[in-house]
């Protein structure tokens, strides 16, 4: 057990890993010994945002925002510092210090009972259904027959009954679990004539399983023609969040990793067909359209995040995909190029690309469930084999209506569908080749195609914005410097003790007050910590309701990087210079000053001749202190 809140902090940072933290938010493409995407906290076109894992800090070099993997985390769920701590013990199974008082049952007890209770429920519906103990089982498994669906698959993904009783669960959980703890997990409801009844009656259970297998959710599909809705599914929870859980990924996840690729489908039992007839890398969303965090939690599971859409083939499926190829493109944007061009001749690197997508889209207008059991998985294997990129699917399907168009103005009109999807292609020559196959199946000039396309372009080209490099205050020069010599206290395996570096700054004084603040408190915690990790550790600790000390501190350590590996001597040299620099500065900032007052007042007044004395003095001696830089 942790003795105090600092020890606490200290052993739940051992347990995180920034990457993994923030990879959770923002999808992350690796530069040397740095991971990059686009900035969480401001819309980000290009990457600025910087994870440096060995330092354990996050920065945007945009907006300036940046900490570490505890601040990532409070800044992007609105938490409390203590609050999450609280929450982090709890989920790595740590244990409060004795100051610490508890205000009831923790959010990790609250989980922990929720899972169980969801566990247990998962179990008896498949029990109902696998050893039929229930009079709606037998139509359940006439239901799952149908669909090609047998004992094994069954069991592979749990499936379940749930009977026509109004409180059959309800009865049977509530030996062991309180109703606020099955009202948590979606499992009961309340009932308008008082007490509880099962939230799923009548219906074929697919239990929801997260990246961990454990069971937090349900799917439901009605197994009478006239119940209504047909599908029911649970509502978002403490366990349980639609926007960021995939159907099929815990089973899916290491397939996706081999075949470093993923099928996106629409269906549960899209997914469970598939799976089961070896198309192994395949997920669903849970009766929710595709979000950005799905995307982000995929990119983590395939290095090329080369992505197949498999929807159904109908108008609605055809808007879901072009609506799944928006967020996807969304998601990566700025870290590359969306593949455009199929190099089936060249051989290229996985990794030239943000992301890739393709399309599925098997001609007889079958969903993949249904394709899967008519027709094969085999078949399903060689359509995905062949699968167009998703700019090849959208004008194939636009070139099919050609015979349609037929006069010059029909054609015309028919050209302004095609002008925005290759306005998309970035590569000029990859583009030209497009344009001369449109061209050449609407028999129409090229040229022609090429001129509407350059007015396309005039006309939706964005306005140039004004380039704000740092929304934060901006820094002097002054400022800078004395940042960098807070930042010799930060540099690792240093030459100098920090009492020695103390020394040798005892008479530069800071103008800045955070940098003030700074300065005091690491004067403060150098009498305790025996090293540069500790220093930093407990810089963040102390800072954690200082934000703009805090967002100091990535800058500092930054900074530091470039004095380590320096030998004594040439570090003292290091610390000296900066003293110089400092006094230089502020020099020719007290110069300014006293140019500003001596242009403010008449030559004749008394003051103008003392003012022309202290500014000549200033000047004679920046002139010599410019001789030493």
């Amino acid at each position: 057990m942790a003795v105090t809140w600092d020890e606490l902090v200290q052993q739940i940072k051992d347990r995180l890993d920034i990457v993994e933290v923030i990879s959770e938010q923002v999808v992350l493409k690796k530069r040397g010994n740095s991971f990059w995407g686009l900035c969480p906290f401001h819309k980000d076109k290009n990457p600025s945002f910087c994870v440096t894992p060995h330092m354990g800090i996050y920065k945007c070099f945009s907006c300036g925002e940046a900490g570490d993997a505890l601040k990532f985390i409070m800044k992007t769920r609105n938490m409390e510092f203590k609050d999450l701590i609280v929450e982090l013990a709890d989920k790595f199974g740590l244990e409060l210090p004795k100051t610490h008082k508890s205000d009831g049952t923790s959010t990790k007890e609250v989980k922990e009972q929720m899972l169980a209770a969801t566990m247990v429920a998962a179990e008896y519906y498949h029990d109902l259904l696998l050893r039929q103990k229930d009079a709606n089982a037998e139509v359940a498994l006439k239901y799952l027959t149908k669909r090609g669906i047998g004992t094994d698959i069954i069991k592979k993904f749990h499936i379940g009954v749930a009977p026509k009783a109004y409180s059959a669960l309800y009865d049977e959980l509530r030996k062991d679990f309180s109703n606020d703890i099955l009202e948590k997990a979606g499992l009961i409801l309340k009932s308008e004539k008082g007490g509880y009844i099962d939230r799923f009656r009548n219906r074929v259970i697919i239990p929801i399983q997260n990246e961990n297998g454990e069971f937090v959710a349900f799917g439901a599909r009605a197994l009478e023609a006239d119940q209504n809705p047909k599908y029911l599914n649970s509502s978002d929870s403490l366990i349980y969040n639609k926007s960021r859980l995939l159907y099929g990924l815990y089973t899916a996840k290491d397939a996706i990793r081999k075949e470093d690729s993923v099928v996106l489908m629409e269906g549960y039992f899209d997914v469970i067909s598939s799976q089961a007839h070896g198309i192994e890398n395949c997920v669903a969303s849970c009766g929710t359209s595709l979000t950005a965090d799905h995307v982000k939690l995929l990119s983590r599971y395939t290095k090329s995040r080369r992505i197949y859409l498999s929807f159904d083939t109908d108008s609605a499926g055809q808007k879901a995909t072009a609506r799944g190829a928006e967020i996807i493109r969304d998601v990566f944007a700025g870290l590359g190029d969306i593949k455009q061009f199929d190099e089936s001749y060249v051989a290229s690197d996985k990794d030239k690309y943000a992301c890739e997508i393709r399309v599925i889209a098997p001609p007889e207008g079958k969903d993949p469930d249904e394709f899967v059991r008519s027709v094969g998985a085999d078949a399903y294997k060689m359509y995905m084999e062949n699968a167009p990129l998703f700019i090849d699917f959208q004008l194939d399907n636009i070139l099919k209506q050609k015979h349609n168009f037929k006069s010059p103005q029909e054609k015309a009109q028919y050209v302004k569908q095609i002008i925005p999807i290759l306005a998309e292609i970035k590569n000029r020559i990859i583009r030209s080749e497009y344009i001369d196959m449109v061209a050449q199946s609407l028999s129409i000039d090229a040229n022609a195609i090429r001129t509407e396309m350059r007015i396309f372009e005039r006309a939706n080209s964005p306005q140039s914005d004004r380039i704000v490099k740092n929304v934060t205050k901006s820094s002097s020069v002054l400022q800078k410097t004395q940042k960098n010599l807070l930042s010799v206290f930060l540099v690792p395996d240093s030459p100098l003790t920090f009492t020695q570096i103390n020394e040798m700054i005892v008479d530069v004084a800071f103008d800045d007050e955070i940098l003030i603040n700074v300065k005091s408190t690491i004067d403060k915690l150098i009498c305790s910590v025996n090293n540069v990790k500790e220093l930093i550790e407990h810089l963040y600790t102390e800072f954690v309701d200082n934000p703009d000390a805090q967002a100091i501190l990535p800058e500092l350590i930054a900074t530091s990087e470039v004095y380590r590996g320096l030998e004594e001597e040439d570090f003292v040299n290091v610390i000296q210079e900066i003293i110089n620099k400092i006094n230089h500065c502020r020099q020719v900032k007290e110069t300014e000053h006293i140019k500003s007052l001596y242009k403010g007042i008449s030559d004749d007044d008394p003051e103008a001749l003392k003012l022309q004395i202290q500014l000549r003095d200033k000047i004679k001696k920046l002139r010599q202190k410019s001789e030493k830089f």
